[in-house]
């Protein structure tokens, strides 16, 4: 690997070390396993908030973590002069999640899946992608067998888990944990993190805030992304008006 690459890695890797973010493998190696990524998919409970429902038995996201999706798929665009598939799977049934699949304009978003990875395996053949080209982004026991075929894997942290964040250590079921907890902007820390890696942050910071022809021409690409929704039945993946 080129120096200047290897310096900007550590530093990188510095900077997130620095809010606690751990890197279970190296930062240079992670970048690697991120050329292959062609999804996102994020769980959603313990993920984009701190998992306590509301009187609507939902639970909520917050704009911070949701202009980091957005500005990490235009990272990725800018890459690669397409859209990445993305996705949320999620164990229960979420309005807001629903809200925000279609207000982000993801490509899926999948509800009440006991078994994660039929759904998974349900999105990779509407995308016509690997196991191994999904990059993952859970923090429970019912992301695991996501996180055992994914390419990429980020656990947002929770404090009160020690020996599960261990297990996973153990077993290289996680690339990185967060520095920051669930509920608490870890999403934002995600996709920084992600994009610092693609080594594009500043364009994609210097093309939104001109709000160049680039910028807009990907902006009417993720525009007409419509959103699907699914959920399981009897072990079958039904689509959901």
């Amino acid at each position: 690997m080129h120096l200047s690459k290897v310096k900007f890695m550590n530093h990188t890797e510095s900077l997130f070390t620095q809010i606690g973010g751990v890197f279970c493998i190296p930062a240079t190696e992670l970048a690697q396993k991120l050329t292959k990524v062609k999804a996102f998919v994020f769980d959603w409970d313990g993920v984009f908030n701190n998992a306590v429902k509301n009187e609507n038995k939902s639970s909520t996201f917050n704009e911070a973590d949701s202009m980091g999706t957005n500005m990490l798929r235009f990272s990725y665009y800018l890459l690669n002069q397409k859209l990445p598939s993305t996705a949320i799977i999620s164990g229960e049934k979420n309005e807001m999640a629903f809200y925000f699949s279609e207000r982000e304009h993801f490509d899926s978003c999948y509800y009440k899946v006991p078994n994660k990875i039929i759904a998974l395996d349900h999105f990779c053949k509407l995308q016509n992608i690997q196991f191994d080209e999904v990059c993952y982004v859970f923090d429970d026991v019912l992301d695991l067998s996501i996180a055992a075929v994914s390419g990429v894997r980020i656990l947002i942290n929770r404090k009160a888990n020690p020996l599960f964040k261990n297990y996973l250590v153990q077993n290289e079921l996680a690339d990185y944990i967060t520095g920051h907890e669930s509920g608490n902007f870890a999403v934002r820390e995600t996709c920084e993190l992600l994009m610092g890696l693609y080594e594009n942050y500043n364009q994609c910071m210097d093309e939104r805030k001109d709000f160049t022809p680039i910028y807009e021409t990907y902006l009417g690409f993720r525009q007409s992304v419509p959103t699907q929704f699914f959920t399981i039945q009897d072990k079958m993946v039904i689509e959901k008006p």
